[in-house]
């Protein structure tokens, strides 16, 4: 009878697992995400999607190589760009959990030399500010070195500031995401690839990183800009940083390995990731930064009131209008995340804290002459496809 009733049991769990597979619509999903690949002329897609905690979707269309049509596959990598701004948050936010540095101190005082927009000398520059993009930081047309806001180096660096008081205005800057990645340097005293990868990728299990060297060149998804209708691979999408190591000074060099864009990982480790954050900062037993600090990392600082601005928390935004379903359109429902867009590349990583469900994509080279926007069109045609409820 004991054996009966164990052999029913596994029968039974055995159904269980095969109605829930069979439920979900894989299928569909694939003519969903293929049907975009074909409209944007992409050369590859690979999603993920996760609901209730666990990834049910993971696929990969087109090609990781346009010149040689090599497939793309699931567990290959692509340079996800500014998605990799919630790593750098993440990383920093452990010195916040652990009571090192505070999301209000002087960046002058993190850093070791004064930052202070000219137009206002006697208002600090926090840590907060650079992770919300409200410090005023001005994007230079070069932002992979520090000597712009180095008042030694750039005098009084009114060039690289607007004129609103920090805190007061927001505008998205990549040159303030590679102080914030510096100042992760300072204060944990291990080059910064070393310490993201050492303490949130491996942490979790994931493969990535942001130095390319640390990583095997056969997995990389070729980048590719779409150009007078033809792809022309982006040779500096996966550049060494080897040349720039001879010269390479703790607590300065960090751009070097862009902690505004640099990540490399597949659309699978970026939805585990994804997860970590879902859950608040724990994931599998490990927690990387306390249910506190993931909350905040979701919560606006800034909110929206320009076009062009976004609804910014720390490196994590909500999406206002962007799914195509009117239940997450409004306030305190806002679908949360972040986007990215480098050489050819677009990427998402976008979930609902309310309902559970997330999803990671991206694509290595589109056309983009259409006044669409690819990632958002990937996003929806995914959820309405297997997400939204009929």
């Amino acid at each position: 009878m004991r054996i009966n009733k164990f052999f029913m049991a596994i029968a039974t769990a055995v159904l269980l697992f095969a109605s829930s597979c069979s439920t979900f619509p894989t299928e569909q999903t694939d003519q969903a995400i293929q049907a975009v690949l074909e409209e944007f002329k992409a050369v590859g897609v690979s999603a993920a999607v996760v609901k209730d905690g666990k990834i049910v979707y993971n696929k990969s269309f087109g090609y990781k190589d346009w010149e040689n049509k090599i497939p793309l596959a699931n567990d290959d990598v692509m340079r996800i760009a500014s998605i990799s701004k919630s790593f750098t948050a993440t990383s920093l936010l452990q010195f916040v959990d652990q009571g090192v540095i505070s999301l209000d101190d002087d960046i002058s005082d993190l850093i070791g030399f004064t930052i202070r927009n000219p137009h206002h000398p006697d208002t600090p520059i926090t840590l907060r500010m650079i992770l919300s993009h409200t410090a005023s930081i001005r994007d230079k047309e070069d932002y992979s070195t520090l000597d712009h806001l180095n008042p030694a180096i750039n005098g009084d660096c009114a060039d690289s500031y607007f004129e609103y008081k920090p805190g007061e205005g927001y505008n998205y800057s990549n040159l303030g995401l590679n102080l914030a990645g510096t100042i992760l340097e300072k204060v944990s005293g291990v080059r910064f690839d070393q310490y993201v990868k050492e303490n949130v990728i491996n942490r979790l299990g994931l493969y990535g990183g942001h130095n390319v060297d640390s990583l095997d060149a056969t997995k990389f998804a070729r980048l590719y800009y779409f150009r007078d209708g033809e792809y022309v691979e982006s040779v500096n999408a996966y550049r060494s940083p080897a040349d720039k190591m001879p010269d390479y000074i703790m607590g300065y060099s960090a751009p070097a390995f862009s902690p505004t864009g640099g990540v490399k990982i597949s659309a699978h480790d970026l939805a585990i990731y994804m997860m970590m954050h879902m859950n608040y900062g724990e994931y599998n037993g490990i927690r990387l930064i306390s249910e506190e600090s993931a909350k905040l990392m979701q919560t606006p600082i800034w909110k929206k009131q320009n076009p062009g601005e976004d609804q910014y928390g720390l490196c994590l935004e909500e999406f206002v209008d962007y799914i195509d379903d009117p239940k997450y359109n409004v306030e305190g429902n806002y679908p949360v995340g972040h986007t990215g867009v480098a050489y050819g590349l677009n990427s998402i990583m976008i979930w609902s804290p309310a309902d559970g469900w997330g999803i990671t994509a991206m694509s290595n080279g589109f056309d983009w002459s259409t006044d669409k926007s690819f990632v958002q069109t990937l996003a929806n045609a995914i959820y309405n496809t297997c997400i939204k409820e009929k």
